[in-house]
């Protein structure tokens, strides 16, 4: 038996690979000490026989086969002319590195499987491949499997929909399967391919929990699966049956493994740091993240010249870097019925072009940005009436936001649409596109989500320097893969600040907030029809990638005042909090969520604490913090002392000045805060002494 073993920082992977066979995950988890015997851990891990089990027990591969007895779900499905393939598996090569590879063939069907695996500061990452000498079917391939934990008690994903995004939900281990499958063709609202299992007594900053993040954008697949003799199985990849014609090569899409001893802190800790440093590729990483204006909510279809260089002016005066000018400056694009597919400049509403509000916006000191949705048509538009075979899907389907899908399978779709996209960014001045998805997929089609890839590789490859958002109905395709060509995401088409409170707290999980889009939206809501305070607004916009959407010339002069000092303080702040950790609280207090921004170096902090309902108790309950020294001083400020309520009547240390602890009493007891009300949220800025 051969051994291998890849470490990070947090965490060790050792696989198995016996002399024939399938190689097995026989520890993931804590790092074990270098001198570890890998060969007698492999042993002390293989279970024994019982009575009534086949007179071998089949291995909980990383791809477990069903042509060696496997009594639960295989790690992949295969089926040729003549029906269901079978395959069993054996070692070819084992090559160790900076990672690790193992290829393995099954000869008499032709078919070679090839299992990557990458060690990272924090994550392991690990991809299946498959090839075959002739064309078959790939009905289902595992990224490589692993076990999951036997003292954990539940399964842990996230839910939702259209501006509700992001809720948890959690399934107690039983005895069987429990499958998620996204079949709408792109990661979505409904199941971000992302995954817990947390372990007896997790909390968000103790205790053992494992992750599992898929890097891809289409319809996807996750299996958590407990047998009958006990062992558990966690199987993440592409959608079954994704890849919708025969073929010789196929892929799991890469799964990025992480696991924490520090509870959910330690998760949000490996992920941030993954997909900011080595994932998210950077135009300019040493340019600091603008501050972004979006004119949508402020005027919608409704594009004028003079009125739009009136709101750059006041949002320049704000303190916007970026104005991104959406939907409706294309086609004879007057509502969402018409004209998407049509990429040149409606001069209706432009006679001169986007030049006079280009050059309006630059003089300003912002850069300009751009709305597109590339991927969709309407049958109202030019691109429709000459090639309605572009379409994907049956000729009957049932149209979604009365658009359809553009087959980014077919090389000579990608390549008109690059060269509509080329056109406008070498004509233009334009550092940013915000790049829209406002529907799902009518048929899971793994070409689909891969045409998308290719098109944006090739327009990064051509404009290096124009970041990319991708908003996807808001929230609709958040995941590694994307990230891999975008460079900010759209939570949600929710700027309602006490749903994005929420949202945000439990996305950080997975996202930094350098990607994460905030905006301080209208003072009634669109989504929600709320009335909020601009202070809540703003603070809660300023805990991820600040920006404003909504029409500044509703802004009293107070709402203004408070715009831009918050927005000051984001600027100020934004270098070491969105290059460091945004990590979980937990609150005793279920009407407040709160969160700890810590620098890289440890040096300096700030506490989020946000009340979304008025609480059960008179009295606001201490909050504590994580991630600290327990030995170093920190010096605490509260620095928005005047969103204090005429309620709060006494003399909490923070309103005197500056309050001296140590790390260890900032996270055993905590601070106390001033009485609020509901949509407020306290900042309590620390400094290590």
């Amino acid at each position: 038996m051969r051994t291998f073993r890849l470490d990070t920082k947090t965490q060790c992977l050792v696989i198995a690979m016996p002399d024939s066979g399938m190689a097995e995950v026989v520890h993931w988890g804590a790092p074990l000490p270098w001198d570890e015997d890998l060969s007698a851990l492999a042993r002390a891990a293989a279970p024994d026989l019982g009575g009534g089990s086949l007179d071998l027990v089949a291995p909980l591969s990383i791809c477990p086969e069903a042509s060696r007895g496997f009594p639960g779900q295989p790690g992949l499905a295969l089926s040729d002319a003549s029906g269901p393939l079978s395959p069993r598996f054996h070692l070819e090569t084992a090559e160790q590195g900076d990672g690790l590879t193992l290829r393995l063939t099954d000869a008499a069907l032709g078919l070679d499987y090839t299992a990557r695996f990458a060690a990272f500061d924090d994550v392991i990452v690990a991809e299946a491949t498959l090839e075959s000498a002739a064309p078959i079917r790939c009905h289902w391939l595992s990224a490589p499997v692993v076990p999951a934990p036997q003292m954990s008690d539940a399964i842990q994903d996230w839910h939702g929909t259209w501006i509700r995004e992001f809720h948890r939900q959690s399934t107690p281990w039983t005895h069987g399967a429990r499958l998620r499958e996204a079949r709408t063709g792109r990661s979505g609202h409904e199941h971000p391919p992302m995954a817990l299992v947390r372990s007896h007594g997790a909390t968000r900053h103790a205790g053992e929990i494992h992750a599992l993040h898929l890097a891809w954008s289409g319809g996807h697949r996750f299996l958590a699966e407990e047998l009958p003799d006990g062992r558990r199985q966690l199987q993440m990849g592409r959608a079954r049956d994704a890849h919708a014609a025969p073929g010789t090569r196929f892929g799991s899409a890469p799964l990025i493994l992480a696991y924490s001893a520090t509870g959910e802190a330690g998760i949000a800790r490996a992920h941030q740091r993954y997909l900011r440093d080595r994932v998210v590729a950077w135009p300019d990483p040493a340019r600091p993240r603008p501050v972004h204006y979006n004119c949508w909510e402020a005027i919608y279809f409704d594009h004028s010249l003079d009125t739009l260089a009136d709101i750059a002016e006041r949002v320049a005066a704000l303190g916007a870097e970026r104005f991104v000018l959406d939907d409706g400056w294309f086609g004879q694009r007057d509502d969402d019925t018409t004209s998407l597919g049509d990429w040149t400049v409606d001069r209706r509403k432009w006679p001169d072009g986007l030049a006079p509000l280009i050059d309006r916006v630059q003089g300003l000191g912002m850069t300009f940005g751009l709305w597109v949705e590339p991927e969709m048509v309407n049958r109202d538009s030019d691109l429709f009436r000459a090639h309605p075979d572009w379409v994907l899907g049956p000729d009957d389907q049932v149209p979604g936001r009365r658009q359809f899908v553009l087959d980014l399978a077919r090389g000579d779709v990608r390549d008109h649409l690059f060269a509509v996209l080329d056109g406008l960014l070498t004509a233009h001045a334009i550092d940013y596109l915000k790049w829209d998805h406002n529907r799902v997929l009518p048929v899971v089609d793994a070409a689909q989500t891969e045409g998308v890839y290719d098109l944006l590789d090739r327009l990064r490859a051509a404009h290096p320097a124009v970041e990319i958002e991708s908003c996807a109905s808001g929230g609709g395709r958040i995941d590694a893969g994307i990230l891999a060509r975008t460079h900010r995401v759209w939570l949600s088409d929710s700027n309602d600040a006490i749903e994005r409170l929420r949202m945000q707290h439990e996305a950080a999980l997975v996202l930094p907030p350098a990607v994460t889009g905030s905006h301080v939206g209208p003072r009634t809501c669109h989504s929600s029809g709320r009335v909020l305070p601009m202070a809540f607004r703003a603070w809660v916009a300023a805990q991820r990638h600040m920006g404003f959407e909504m029409d500044p010339r509703e802004l009293t002069g107070d709402e203004s005042a408070a715009l831009t000092r918050i927005t000051a303080w984001w600027k100020a702040t934004r270098d070491w909090r969105l290059g460091g950790d945004t990590l979980p609280l937990d609150s005793a207090d279920p009407a407040i969520t709160s969160e700890i921004q810590i620098a890289r170096d440890g040096s300096r902090f700030v506490l989020f604490v946000g009340r979304h309902a008025t609480s059960a108790q008179a009295l606001p309950r201490p909050q504590r913090a994580a991630g600290l020294e327990p030995a170093a001083r920190y010096r605490l400020t509260l620095a928005n002392p005047e969103d204090r309520p005429p309620q709060s009547r006494g003399t909490p240390a923070l309103l005197d000045g500056p309050v001296t602890l140590s790390g260890t009493a900032l996270m055993a007891q905590g601070i106390q805060l001033p009485w609020s009300w509901p949509a407020t949220m306290w900042v309590i800025e620390g400094e290590r002494l």
